[in-house]
């Protein structure tokens, strides 16, 4: 028996990111101004930054409003941007409930690089290893910019499995205990300056910019952190770092479960045998760096 959630179970729900590869902060689609000199370089940065928003709607899609909301773009330009990637397949709108999805041009894509995360590759092993253990869904997320994402999950044998997000899910850092771990890893500035940067998006959410702070805060004073009530009633989640030698979170190691199931003493017994096999995956992470150099 399976126990989804709409939106989340103590790990959050799907939504937004507007990012770099290199850490950069996006908060919207505004772009930079240097490079936005370059000829259809402002077009193609805002194209991106839909692409990278309406991803987060998943299969459940976004709502043009949201993508307004988010991207800090004009109705008008949003919807002419969309109307192109729609014409390209990049996109596709659901004719019934008018939301937008990403489309099979962007799937067939990323088939070209199947092997692109190593290290859910090195990982896998130790997540089946973990959600045998303690017999419940484990996920494996990755800090992309400002978002996290779910690169990976197994099931445990529990008859309840809480399948709170689907690999793929991107959100914001700071929504979910994913997200909150992966900031507590860094400098209280610089996980603030993240947060705040956003602000707009954990909005859309329902969260605060001092909420997330606060859980920042207390999942680096006890090392994990906890979310004992999810939006699905009766379910709980719990998640803390991969760190790696250089204390920059690899990413983090999360498990979602029946509430009474990650409460009182099982609590420490679960996080105990997470913390075990984020250790083991940071070491062999460590090992194939070497062996690379």
């Amino acid at each position: 028996m399976n126990a989804r959630a709409g939106g989340i179970a103590g790990d959050g729900d799907a939504l937004r990111g507007t990012v770099d590869d290199d850490h950069t902060p996006r908060g919207t689609a505004a772009g930079n101004e240097a490079d936005d000199a370059l000829p259809g370089a402002q077009t193609v940065r805002r194209a991106m930054a839909i692409l990278r928003l309406v991803a987060c709607g998943q299969e459940r899609g976004v709502r043009l409003i949201d993508l307004v909301r988010m991207s800090g773009l004009n109705r008008p330009t949003v919807h002419r941007l969309l109307k192109t990637l729609v014409q390209e397949g990049a996109v596709e709108q659901d004719v019934a409930t008018r939301r937008y999805l990403i489309g099979g041009e962007i799937s067939l894509l990323g088939l070209a690089r199947t092997r692109r995360f190593p290290l859910l590759t090195l990982a896998d092993p130790y997540l089946a290893e973990l959600a045998d253990q303690v017999g419940d869904t484990v996920f494996l997320s990755v800090r992309h910019g400002h978002d996290s994402i779910c690169i990976g999950r197994k099931t445990g044998h529990h008859p309840i499995q809480v399948l709170s997000i689907e690999v793929g899910v991107r959100r914001p850092l700071g929504l979910g205990v994913s997200g909150v771990a992966l900031l507590s890893c860094l400098d209280a500035s610089e996980s603030a300056a993240i947060v705040h940067a956003n602000a707009a998006r954990l909005a859309v959410a329902g969260e605060s910019v001092d909420d997330i702070l606060r859980r920042v805060d207390q999942a680096r004073a006890s090392g994990i952190a906890h979310a004992p009530n999810g939006l699905m009633p009766g379910t709980s989640a719990v998640a803390l770092a991969i760190r790696a030698d250089d204390r920059e979170p690899l990413g983090a190691v999360t498990v979602t479960a029946m509430a009474d199931r990650l409460a009182g003493g099982r609590l420490a017994q679960v996080a105990e045998r997470m913390r075990d096999r984020a250790q083991a995956i940071a070491r062999r992470h460590a090992e194939v760096s070497e062996r690379r150099r």
